[in-house]
């Protein structure tokens, strides 16, 4: 059971990532991202989220840096991930890509970097590229994103590694049981993006009541649901506020019968681009 913001999950391939990270998605380049990054880090997160589509991956980086100094940690301490956009699939655009990112964020190498859409007919030359670092020791461990069952299943006939994390939206609206199953079955840590489904659930009755009965907010309870379903989640937040009460989510433990009636509100609905049907 997850017990505290240090603790962590064991990928397939022995590297240490945290359950809990920030996530900077349209958090706007400046100084935004450098204090909440920053103020996440002194709070006692470990892991941050970013992208090069985010476009603030330079500010990320300088947060980063600050966050090091202000808490008194080194670079090893924390879990950095990053995500290969959809034009730069390719093999040797993926490399370029890559060390474009490093650049960007002003470090020696990721923890984690993941091909952030399946883009048909690219994916598996990006995925050679993602392997081609990993073994060269340039990044800990490499995933995907935003794929389904059968997105990986194609992937996997030709890897010679298999994707450590697959990070796709999910929240209690976006359950994603059988991708979960089959990542389990595949030893692939499931992530999740927008846990909060962009302040949806906010007034739900169901979570409400479940809030109310543990002293908690909606958000709390969304975020210790996925923990207790062993989903690493990184919620977004530029608010300080929010960014403590984000992590104070290990303090309780919801019952069987709560996490049920949490799966129960599943009405296979995504906020995000299908994975299935996107055009960028």
């Amino acid at each position: 059971m997850v017990k505290s913001i240090n603790d962590t999950t064991t990928l397939n391939n022995g590297v240490k990532m945290p359950w809990l990270g920030l996530g900077v998605f349209r958090v706007e380049n400046g100084p935004e991202v450098v204090n909440a990054v920053k103020e996440a880090i002194v709070q006692g997160y470990r892991s941050i989220d970013g992208a090069a589509i985010y476009g603030n991956e330079e500010t990320m980086g300088k947060g980063i840096a600050e966050g090091i100094k202000a808490a008194g940690i080194s670079r090893e301490d924390l879990f950095i991930t990053s995500k290969l956009w959809n034009a730069d699939q390719g093999y040797e655009s993926g490399l370029k890509a890559y060390e474009e990112s490093l650049k960007k964020l002003g470090l020696d190498y990721l923890d984690l970097y993941l091909i952030h859409w399946p883009v048909k007919g690219k994916y598996k030359e990006a995925w050679k590229a993602l392997e081609t670092i990993y073994k060269e020791g340039r990044v800990k461990a490499i995933g995907v994103s935003n794929f389904q069952i059968h997105h990986l299943e194609d992937l996997l006939k030709d890897s010679e590694i298999a994707p450590t994390v697959n990070q796709v939206e999910y929240h209690p609206r976006l359950t994603q049981k059988p991708l979960q199953k089959f990542c389990k079955e595949k030893g692939i840590q499931l992530e999740a993006w927008s846990p909060l489904m962009v302040g949806k659930l906010f007034d739900n009755e169901v979570l409400k009541e479940i809030a109310d009965a543990h002293n908690k907010s909606i958000a709390q309870i969304i975020l210790r649901w996925d923990l207790q379903n062993e989903v690493v989640t990184i919620p977004k937040s530029t608010n300080k506020g929010r960014i403590k009460e984000n992590s104070e989510i290990f303090d309780f433990e919801l019952s069987k019968e709560e996490l049920e009636k949490i799966d129960s509100l599943n009405q296979d609905l995504r906020v995000g681009p299908d994975p299935d049907n996107f055009d960028f």
